[in-house]
């Protein structure tokens, strides 16, 4: 570890928050079939390593690593980065020895663990990364994962929201009871609904105070916890700019709720395919579509796992008919759509269809029915294609708008993605003021610019 902290960088402009969702076959269904991608990315040490010094080079604030605890052979099409993948805690300890200032996220779900071993997990991985450590709070979206953990179902969102909200009251009573230097620890005596616990923690005191904390989701539960508690909230992907306003306002309206407007920043993801032309990145764009394997047509209504992020209509000109609002069955796939077609489209096939001109610069007269078929499912992070200019314009537009404090990018296939966004869009983002040039300190807190807390008076 550096023994001199960079001297801090001026602060009387907003700068964004950057982290990358590392999904080791890339967040695109077809990104571990890209020519360039490293298909086994997720059990090889050296792409894990060299994916978190490529983002600490770029100063990124974190490396984040999602996690499912049941695997479904059914996403093999939709979402292949969910069938398999390591650990989460023991890829986080591999990237964090490999790097030295760049935030490592795990993601730890309560509903199947219990506190007090996500309390010594957490401060151990603080420890041993030098104040870097998150914790990805998620209750979980799989009832498979039920199965898995000697349950006969899955419980509902509220028992799951209770279980979670007692599991972080446990987490930090045990942090904050922990030994810091030349002290000793106490014990929490917790006595909850859910959870006995004595303590105390026999890991010190983690580096940051309490490691820094995120959630994700749309639920009432999900957004009231992120403004009470975390410091950091995915937003989910928005159809529409008010839906994305609409949350935004809605998360900072009840974190202001709790005395903590200014302490919650908003990361919506984002899915960058950027080239150094705008004709090279929807070139990629379309070679990374070209290689996705279609569903049978055959099943036309039924919905198909996406992952983490829930169902979403099969890939095929059937689901694109039910979407799009038009029959466009038994249609050759490299075929034109006739304008008459476009123009009898319902509204969301309306927005639909913006969305393949914006990403493929392609209007009237150029889409294509397999454009149609790749605009069909749900996205799992709002995608945006052209140059470093036009991605920098759009997270800039986003930043400065009441929509986003940062963003969570997703890269669409690896680790091509990871380089082109930390080589190409990272400098852009420079040059305009909007991101660090260098760290300003060693650990997660400094980089997101929040105070290490206080131990709770007992």
């Amino acid at each position: 570890m550096p023994t001199t902290p960079t001297p801090p960088e001026p602060t009387d402009q907003r700068r964004m928050s950057l982290g990358l969702m590392f999904w080791a076959t890339g967040t695109h269904a077809a990104g571990w079939r890209h020519p360039d991608a490293a298909a086994d990315a997720a059990y090889r040490l050296d792409v894990l390593t060299d994916v978190a010094r490529a983002c600490e080079r770029a100063k990124l604030d974190f490396v984040f690593l999602g996690d499912r605890l049941a695997s479904d052979p059914a996403l093999q099409h939709s979402n292949p980065a969910q069938i398999s993948r390591l650990e989460p805690y023991t890829a986080a300890m591999a990237m964090a020895a490999a790097t030295e200032r760049i935030g490592v996220v795990v993601t730890a779900n309560p509903t199947y663990s219990d506190p007090y071993t996500t309390a010594r997990m957490l401060a151990s991985l603080d420890h041993l990364s030098g104040g870097r450590a998150a914790w990805n709070l998620v209750t979980g979206a799989d009832p498979a994962a039920a199965l898995n953990f000697g349950r006969d179902r899955h419980w509902d969102t509220e028992t799951r929201y209770d279980w979670a909200e007692e599991t972080l009251e446990v987490v930090w009573a045990l942090w904050d009871g922990a030994a810091e230097p030349g002290g000793r620890a106490r014990s929490i005596d917790h006595r909850g609904r859910f959870f006995q616990v004595d303590g105390p923690l026999d890991v010190p005191r983690p580096p940051q105070g309490r490691v820094v904390l995120l959630n994700a989701g749309t639920s009432d539960r999900s957004r009231d916890l992120g403004a009470r508690a975390s410091d950091l909230v995915f937003a989910g992907p928005q159809p529409t700019v008010a839906a994305r306003r609409d949350y935004y306002t809605d998360i900072k309206s009840r974190a202001a709720a709790h005395g903590r407007a200014d302490r919650v920043a908003v990361l919506p993801g984002v899915a960058p395919v950027v080239a150094p032309t705008t004709e090279e990145a929807v070139a990629l764009y379309d070679r990374l579509n070209s290689l996705l394997v279609l569903d049978p047509e055959q099943e036309p209504g039924e919905l198909v796992r996406a992952g983490g992020m829930g169902e979403g209509l099969r890939r095929n000109l059937s689901s694109a008919s039910r979407a799009f609002g038009v029959d466009v069955r038994g249609r050759d796939l490299d075929e034109v759509v006739p304008r008459e077609v476009l123009a009898a489209v319902s509204a969301d096939g309306a927005r639909r269809l913006g969305e393949i001109t914006r990403l493929t610069r392609r209007g009237p007269g150029a889409i294509t029915y397999a454009d149609l078929v790749h605009a069909t499912p749900t996205q799992l992070a709002y995608p945006v294609v052209g140059n470093p200019v036009e991605v920098a314009d759009v997270l800039q537009e986003w930043f400065e708008t009441g929509v986003a404090d940062g963003f969570n990018v997703y890269p669409e296939h690896v680790p091509g993605s990871v380089t082109a966004f930390c080589d190409l869009v990272v400098p852009e983002l420079q040059r305009r003021g909007l991101f660090r040039t260098e760290y300003s300190g060693t650990t997660l807190r400094d980089h997101l610019g929040l105070p290490a807390p206080q131990p709770a008076a007992r």
